[in-house]
C-alpha cells in the first residue's frame, strides 16, 4: 500500500477537462434506437410485397386487407412462413404469441407499423 502511494505521488496524469454540459432545455428525445421509424405506407408497401412474392399467392388478388386464408386460400403452414418472411424483410422477431394472430396484410400492417424496432 506504502508503495502504492508513493508512485501515485510521483506520477502525473494529464487530466482533460470534461465537456461542459448544456442545461436541459425541456425537449424529450426518443429513446428508440431507431429514429428513422417507418411510415404506415412504406408499411403497407413492403408487406404487399412480400405476400405477392409468395409462392402460392396470386399477386393480383393482394390488397392491404387481403386475409390469407379466406381470399388467398392459404394454409395455416402458409400462414407462418408468410409471418417468417415478413420478420426477414423487417428485421425482427414476432413472438409465436402475436404471430398466430396475423392472419391478413391488414393485421401484419398494424403489428409491423406499431413495433418500435421494425426497419
Amino acid at each position: 500500500m506504502a508503495l502504492r502511494a508513493a508512485i501515485l505521488r510521483h506520477v502525473r496524469v494529464p487530466l482533460q477537462a470534461s465537456p461542459k454540459l448544456q442545461p436541459w432545455n425541456g425537449s424529450i428525445r426518443s429513446m428508440s434506437s431507431h429514429d428513422d421509424h417507418l411510415t404506415k405506407e412504406e408499411v403497407v408497401d413492403r408487406v404487399l410485397s412480400v405476400v405477392k412474392d409468395f409462392p402460392k399467392v396470386d399477386p393480383s388478388k393482394v390488397t392491404p386487407e387481403v386475409h390469407f386464408q379466406k381470399d388467398l386460400g392459404l394454409d395455416s403452414l402458409d400462414n407462418v412462413e408468410i409471418v417468417m418472411a415478413l420478420e426477414e424483410e423487417f428485421k425482427l422477431e414476432i413472438p409465436d404469441k402475436e404471430a398466430d394472430k396475423i392472419d391478413s396484410c391488414h393485421l401484419a400492417i398494424e403489428y409491423i407499423s406499431n413495433h418500435p424496432m421494425a426497419g
